[in-house]
This record gives C-alpha cells, sequence and structure tokens, in this order.
C-alpha cells in the first residue's frame, strides 16, 4: 500500500508532495482509498462533504469504531503526515482478519479531505463541514490563488457542492475515533517509545498582517523619503520569535506577499501570516497581543499603515478522557507498559470532531520532529508498532 501511494503527487524537483484538494492528484489519492476498500470487501461511500468511508458492518447500527486520517499534504509537505493513518487504518483491519477477529460493532475507515488547507486556506474542510464548525456560506465563499472557487472546484472534480452541509446523522452513528498520525515532534524519540496517546490539542490560529506603504523606485528615492512596509514587516517576524520565547509557545511567520514584487521597486504592501500556538489560551493570548502591539509600533515609526486580521482559530481540545484512558489500558495491557501521553500543536481532524463524537489520537514516533517537509520520516519497525497498536485498540473498542 505504502509503495502505490508514495508517487502519487509527488514533486520531482523538492521530493515533497503537492496532494491539494480537489486537484488531479487528490482524485488519484481517492482512487487509491477506493480500490484499498474495494479490495477488502468493504462498504464504500463519499459522504456530502466529500469524505470517503469504507466499513466493515452496517453503519447504521451505531456505536461504529472509526479510523483514518487524510491523504492531501501542504505544499511539498512529506509522505507521513496524514497518509500514514489511512495506510495503518487498512493494515490495522488485515491485521484483525488475520487474528480471527470478529468485531461486534461496525468497523470504519476515513480519508477527510482538505484537512491541511493548503488549496483555500482553511484547514479541515472536510470534516469541519461534517461537524457544523463550517457554514455552507464559509464554504463557498472559500476561493484560491486562482481565484477558483471552492464549490467551482468540487464541481470540476465531479462532487456537487450544493451538498455539502452538517452531517449528525453520521457522526451520531460513531461511538468512538480515533486517528493514528505521525508525531510532529520529538516527545516520543526522546523518551524512546514508539507509540504515545495524545492528550489535547493545543489552541492555535492563524493571523493575517498587511503593512500598507507607498511604492516607490529603488534606486531614486531617498531612504529618509520613504514608507517601506518590509521593514516593520521584518521587525515583526523578529519579535514574533521573541514573544514566542518568553511565553513558551511557538510563533511562526511562514507565508507572505509582496507587491509589486519587483527586485528595484519599495513594496507598497506586505502581507504576512501568523501562526501561533500555546499549551493554553493565556499564552497564546500573550503572544498574539504582544507581536501585534510591536508590529504597530514598528508600522508608525516607518509611516505605514497596518490591518491584522483573524483568518482562524481552534481552541484547546481536549480529547475524551474515558477513550484515552482505556486505550493507555489497552496498549498496557501485556506488560503493565506506561503508555506516554502528550499534547501536541498540530491541528487534525480529530480535534474537530472531538466536540461531536468521542475522539482520541495515537502517535508514531518522528525520529527528527521534522513534519510538513520532504524530510518527514518514521521508521518502517515504528510504523509497524504503530499498526499493532491500532489493531489492538481497535480489537478492544470494538470488543461485544
Amino acid at each position: 500500500m505504502w509503495r502505490q501511494l508514495l508517487p502519487v503527487g509527488r514533486n520531482s524537483t523538492s521530493g515533497g508532495y503537492r496532494r491539494f484538494a480537489w486537484t488531479g492528484a487528490d482524485a488519484d489519492c481517492r482512487d487509491w482509498f477506493r480500490e484499498q476498500a474495494r479490495r477488502r470487501g468493504l462498504a464504500y461511500e463519499v459522504d456530502r462533504n466529500g469524505n470517503q468511508w469504507a466499513w466493515l458492518g452496517d453503519s447504521a447500527e451505531g456505536d461504529a469504531v472509526v479510523t483514518g486520517s487524510h491523504l492531501d499534504s501542504v505544499p511539498d509537505g512529506g509522505a507521513f503526515d496524514g497518509p500514514l493513518g489511512v495506510v495503518s487504518a487498512f493494515a490495522a483491519l488485515d491485521e484483525l482478519r488475520r487474528r480471527g477477529v470478529r468485531p461486534a460493532k461496525p468497523l470504519g475507515i476515513v480519508n477527510f479531505g482538505d484537512e491541511e488547507g493548503a488549496r483555500f486556506g482553511l484547514a479541515c474542510v472536510g470534516s469541519r463541514l461534517t461537524a457544523g464548525a463550517l457554514t455552507v456560506d464559509q464554504a463557498h465563499r472559500l476561493t484560491d490563488a486562482d481565484g477558483v472557487t471552492l464549490p467551482q472546484a468540487m464541481e470540476t472534480a465531479g462532487h456537487d457542492p450544493d451538498a455539502i452541509g452538517p452531517d449528525p446523522v453520521r457522526l451520531g452513528r460513531i461511538g468512538a475515533f480515533v486517528e493514528l498520525h505521525v508525531e510532529q515532534g520529538r516527545a516520543l524519540d526522546l523518551t524512546g517509545d514508539r507509540v504515545g496517546v495524545a492528550s489535547a490539542i493545543w489552541p492555535h490560529g492563524r493571523w493575517r498582517f498587511d503593512f500598507r506603504g507607498e511604492a516607490n523606485h529603488a534606486g531614486t528615492t531617498r531612504l529618509a523619503d520613504r514608507h517601506d512596509p518590509m521593514l516593520p514587516y521584518a521587525e515583526t517576524v523578529l519579535s514574533a520569535r521573541r514573544e514566542a520565547e518568553r511565553a513558551g509557545a511557538v510563533a511562526t511567520f511562514g507565508k507572505m506577499a509582496v507587491e509589486p514584487n519587483g527586485v528595484n521597486a519599495v513594496p507598497s504592501l506586505v502581507r504576512g501570516w501568523l501562526d501561533s500556538r500555546a499549551c493554553d489560551q493565556e499564552r497564546l493570548d500573550t503572544v498574539v497581543g504582544g507581536v501585534e502591539r510591536a508590529a504597530r509600533a514598528y508600522a508608525a515609526a516607518h509611516g505605514v499603515q497596518l490591518d491584522v486580521e483573524r483568518e482562524s482559530f481552534t481552541p484547546v481540545v481536549e480529547f475524551d478522557h474515558a477513550l484515552r484512558d482505556r486505550l493507555a489500558r489497552i496498549l498496557g495491557k501485556d506488560a503493565d507498559l506506561k503508555v506516554p501521553v502528550l499534547g501536541t500543536g498540530a491541528g487534525h481532524d480529530a480535534g474537530i470532531l472531538a466536540g461531536r463524537v468521542p475522539t482520541a489520537m495515537l502517535f508514531v514516533r518522528n525520529p527528527t520532529g521534522v513534519s510538513h517537509s520532504p524530510a518527514e520520516y518514521a521508521a518502517e519497525d515504528d510504523c509497524v508498532a504503530g499498526v499493532l497498536a491500532l489493531a489492538d485498540v481497535l480489537e478492544g473498542l470494538a470488543a461485544p
């Protein structure tokens, strides 16, 4: 399965993946998922929001145990973020069949659409729509960098955009959702553990900073006469690092746009996107507030206007404590093993669903901690350990 999926959407120059929602690469990933379901004799369906499902047993019976993740990627992302959870889900089902396990509850595998938000700028679109965390009107207003709207992209890919919306009946049939994911950090590597259980997702969000100055000639405009938005932007990037260090949080300006974007022109506009995450809301507010205050001071000093807009935000997500503890007991049953429980600063579909169904996550060790990069990696024996752990969890949760 892994070898079949690896070439899909891979960029030959960077070695990373460009599996963006409702594109050709996305269609190839979806074809792969459908074929895996067919090979196993699973009931296959696509829901109103474009998420793919494969079922062992009748989902209408309710109290289903569901696992899975996503197959799309960030720009030039790695091979493991998302796909490891989907591949492991099918492999775990194979392991249950090898063991002769007959689940007493329906088992489902899901591929949520547009989790990374690489094309339309909003993460977890498929799960947000399903959970009612994104309205139809909001979804219809999403556009990509070329001005293509989400409805247009869905329609081109053969999906009806007028059908999207909350799906409470589907969610009501799920008794537990467990998402396996490569760890996006080094906590497990530092403790020497192959698999861990998630405790919570840190609060996080994205803020857009628009610095508006005055375009002018780079060769003839005196430094004293310039209103250059690049200068306060650069100072703001450095301030984000300082604020994050003080608060024990993280803050990143990882994307920017410049107008008119000429080598010999003083910019008229510099737009930067801040991503910030912290273990609690108070620290996050401290970081973002500090960055904005610094940015406004720098902008004023250079005669530049500044607009700040929060584009997305997710509050802290505490995974279901009873389910989390049950996973720990299942995984530690043979040797009285204490399974590591760790928080994460990364957002996931599991975090979106947590407000609607009991949800938990498993992490597989990442020896470098690198993610959202072609260098993202997990060793094969650790991936196998993740599959076996997921199989144990599914067997335990689906037992009579």
